[in-house]
């Protein structure tokens, strides 16, 4: 089984202007999610996927692979579908560049999943127990096999006669698909996906399934500056 990881970036963001060449700590974040990915010992190869020669040549200074894509993707998922067909692959693995603390274990983990042929989409989540109601945080609810039943900004389950011990799920935003699947994406048609603006609502719109694996490892994702001063404060506490 062969497995190709991917690592879209883009330098514009809305909330947070060039954030993939963001300083954590002396080391630009694109570099710190490369080098974590990369100890992967799942992956035949990595990638990131830019339109953008600043970051391409960040990229290079620390000796990784970078693939140029068209300005006129829209997301990570259509920056790596565009490159799909140059790569002969089982498994494509799609790391958002925002996830700095991503785990090397836990893609691993993603990747084992697929030894299961009914497998065709599998992705991290992580129990909360807090910022329930952040529409930043994507919440998902799972069935008894433990694949996402849905995706959404508003918290759910809703907890209507505030039990106790209810559970709740994060999803977080790394990504593996069988490569076959992958390709019929943007052919996919989701009402869903437009009114939460989750784009993996397009695939359970479609009947597929997506496979969930359970992560104990902290992340902290970069939407804004403040997401920046509190990853730095727990590398420092850290020690990473």
């Amino acid at each position: 089984m062969k497995v190709i990881g991917f690592i879209p970036s883009r330098y514009s963001s809305i909330r947070l202007k060039a954030k993939p060449l963001a300083l954590i700590l002396g080391k630009t974040m694109i570099e710190r999610v490369y080098e974590n990915v990369k100890l992967s010992k799942k992956l035949d190869d990595l990638f990131v996927l830019t339109d953008d020669e600043r970051i391409a040549k960040v990229v290079e200074s620390f000796g990784g692979k970078f693939i140029f894509t068209s300005k006129d993707c829209n997301s990570g998922t259509e920056r790596i579908i565009s490159v799909l067909d140059s790569f002969d692959c089982d498994i494509a693995l799609n790391v958002q560049g925002d996830e700095p603390l991503v785990n090397s274990l836990d893609i691993d983990s993603l990747v084992e999943v697929f030894k299961d042929e009914n497998v065709k989409i599998a992705t991290l989540i992580q129990n909360i127990s807090d910022n329930i109601d952040n529409s930043n945080i994507v919440k998902v609810v799972l069935d008894n096999e433990k694949n996402g039943i849905y995706f959404s900004r508003a918290p759910i389950p809703y907890n209507r006669d505030n039990l106790e011990n209810v559970k709740y799920y994060k999803h977080i935003g790394i990504y593996a698909y069988r490569a076959e699947v992958l390709k019929k994406f943007k052919n996919m048609h989701s009402t869903l996906d437009n009114i939460e603006k989750l784009e993996q609502l397009k695939f359970l719109e479609n009947g597929y399934k997506i496979r969930t694996v359970e992560t104990n490892n902290s992340y902290i994702s970069i939407d804004i500056k403040e997401d920046l001063e509190r990853l730095e404060k727990f590398l420092q506490n850290n020690k990473k």
